[in-house]
């Protein structure tokens, strides 16, 4: 049995449908046909006692068997074709038979009719030739007083066959009409399979050439207003494939633009490191003030390229699934304060006035003080000496005011771009990750960020983050 089930299983989808859809349909043939069967049984069956409750027997049928049951040379009576087998029966054992008729066993409800202890008897009998018939036994009533003579009886008897061979003949008719409805099934199911399957066969044709070519931008072709399981799945994998194309082409992006901020210090630190070189090589020694300006470019781009990889592993993070068993609850207002320490300290000159109020929120400690910090460090960088930075949180919302020189409206929707600086802040230090940092961090703690330019000039840096004023009692917001 499992190694039937092995192979069924082993077989093609369509060839499995197709052999399901034939056992189905066997199965329920089968169970039809056979209570047709049974059904068709017991009415002929019905029908042929019915037929045999209903013989009359004339009285002179029955003197007349008699006389020649009792003649020396008895001699054959006629009878009417398909007329049943009259027999009768004593109380004794014995019979009258007419010598043209079949003789039958005599059993023991026939006796008991003769005998007066049953009122009729209906049985399956046979003769003595071995024909299985159906017997139908009553008493024999006198023909002037209609009074039952004692110790005699007559039994009536029709063959079976004229049951068995329409039975026979339907048993044939239902397996010829079974194997070809079992047959038809079969081709049906298999038509079937072929056509629920085609879209199957394109979805694997579209998932081959993909692994095959590696080309994503391929498309299964779904109807609109279609919703079933197959048109759910082409959808999946349009969807699958649209998302995978843009994660390699981001990816192709960040390649291309971390190679293109990369060559910019990469090359200052060749040239600021060959000068050295050759310095020490050809025995001229680099004037003391120019050495150090050298070093200390040289430290200012180690420094920068260390930030910009660091940059760059923060953004080469998945965007979902990983970080979630890095989060927990955290105080918000705390964070705030670490950051705002930080600032302060990288811009000694400016003023900071802060107002930050309790509010917790599930996050990754580290990425979520990193987004508060390089919204705090834009402010500090383009904020002029001796400036205001103002900084609230109340409610889940943190906002940064600076006064510096703004964000043109035009360059506003590329600010939390990759790699994107503005043409004012280009000769700044920085990579252009920043705040596409923030953006990231603020989506997957399930909050949103937005810059806007400040009334009475400046830029308004806004974080807002769902969460409470209080730690639930759970350690679950």
């Amino acid at each position: 049995m499992r190694g039937v089930a092995r192979r069924v299983r082993s077989l093609p989808i369509r060839a499995r449908l197709s052999l399901l859809v034939a056992a189905a349909v066997a199965f329920a043939v089968a169970a039809v046909s056979v209570t047709c069967w049974f059904v068709v049984r017991n009415q002929l069956y019905n029908q042929l006692d019915d037929q045999l409750r209903g013989e009359q027997v004339s009285s002179q049928l029955l003197q007349s068997m008699l006389t020649n049951c009792r003649s020396a040379n008895p001699q054959e009576l006629p009878r009417t074709p398909n007329a049943p087998i009259v027999t009768i029966v004593y109380s004794d054992g014995s019979t009258c038979v007419d010598p043209g008729s079949e003789e039958m066993h005599v059993q023991d409800a026939d006796l008991a009719v003769a005998d007066g202890l049953t009122k009729n008897a209906l049985h399956t009998s046979s003769t003595v030739d071995g024909a299985t018939v159906r017997v139908y036994t009553r008493p024999v009533a006198d023909r002037l007083t209609k009074q039952v003579q004692p110790g005699i009886a007559v039994s009536v008897a029709k063959p079976v066959s004229e049951v068995t061979k329409p039975l026979s003949s339907l048993v044939w008719v239902l397996l010829i009409v079974s194997g070809i409805g079992v047959l038809g099934a079969g081709v049906a199911g298999l038509w079937v399979a072929r056509t629920g399957l085609r879209p199957v066969d394109e979805l694997t044709e579209a998932v081959e050439h993909v692994a095959r070519t590696e080309d994503l931008t391929v498309r299964i072709p779904v109807e609109e207003d279609s919703d079933d399981e197959i048109a759910r799945l082409s959808r999946s994998f349009n969807s699958m494939t649209s998302s995978l194309a843009s994660s390699r082409d981001l990816q192709q992006q960040l390649i291309a633009d971390a190679g293109h901020e990369l060559r910019t210090p990469l090359t200052s630190l060749r040239t600021n490191i060959e000068l050295l070189t050759r310095s020490e090589e050809t025995g001229r020694p680099i004037p003391e003030a120019d050495r150090k300006a050298l070093l200390a470019s040289v430290k200012a781009q180690m420094t920068e390229l260390a930030a910009l990889i660091g940059d760059l592993q923060e953004l080469s993070r998945p965007d979902t699934g990983q970080h979630e068993g890095r989060t927990r609850i955290l105080a918000w207002h705390d964070v705030v304060e670490s950051a705002l320490r930080r600032a302060r300290l990288r811009g000694p000159e400016l003023a900071i006035d802060a107002d930050v109020r309790p509010w917790y929120v599930r996050a990754e400690p580290a990425a979520l003080e990193r987004a508060v910090v390089n919204i705090l460090d834009n402010a500090v960088k383009f904020s002029p000496e001796g400036g205001t930075i103002d900084v609230r949180l109340a409610d889940g919302v943190l906002t940064v005011r600076d006064h510096g020189p703004g964000i043109p409206a035009d360059e506003l929707p590329h600010v939390f771009d990759r790699f994107w600086r503005s043409p004012s802040a280009r000769a700044l230090p920085g990579s252009g990750l920043g705040l596409s940092i923030v953006a990231r961090t603020v989506q997957q703690a399930g909050g949103e960020v937005t810059l806007r330019p400040a009334d009475g000039g400046g830029t308004t840096a806004t974080i807002r983050l769902p969460g409470a004023p209080v730690p639930p009692p759970d350690e679950r917001l």
